[in-house]
């Protein structure tokens, strides 16, 4: 197999992965939002607007459709790298921690230094608690879709 069909298969996997978590941590996220009476997040959104230099939007529609833009890229590159994980050869009782640790730490250092969200020391032990199941979610569906894809393509 070549190194470019190799990599085109790897990316499609981890794009397929990302999907699939995406819409996993989005069901639950949402569901939770619902049943707490709150909004939905916008920190990732809030935080790659900072990152781009993005002032303000021309109307709150198209800042939705940013939001949505952003979630939806996020979370398949994180789909990606839990298929690069698998790739380099880690078996899944390394990748999926890795892979957790990397998502949801990254997100914990990220978000706070960027000034979109107060440090974790400075939230709720519910909080904490929610946030690690919304990613806990990810990373579950990330391993289960990632080996399930494994197994039908090899």
């Amino acid at each position: 197999m070549s190194i470019v069909s190799n990599t085109t298969g790897v990316l499609a996997r981890g794009i397929a992965v990302g999907l699939v978590t995406t819409t996993a941590m989005m069901v639950s996220s949402t569901a939770e939002a619902r049943m707490r009476h709150r909004a939905a997040s916008t920190a990732p959104a809030r935080a790659a607007q900072k990152v781009l230099g993005i002032k303000q939007f021309s109307s709150p529609e198209s800042e939705q459709q940013f939001s949505t833009f952003v979630h939806w890229s996020y979370g398949t590159s994180w789909g990606i790298a839990r298929t690069l994980l698998g790739g380099l050869g880690l078996r899944p009782a390394l990748a999926a921690p890795v892979h957790f640790a990397a998502m949801w730490g990254g997100a914990l250092v990220m978000l706070p230094a960027l000034g979109v969200v107060p440090a974790v020391r400075q939230w709720g032990r519910a909080e904490v608690a929610i946030d690690l199941f919304h990613h806990l979610v990810y990373a579950v569906a990330a391993g289960l879709s990632y080996r399930a894809l494994e197994r039908r393509f090899s």
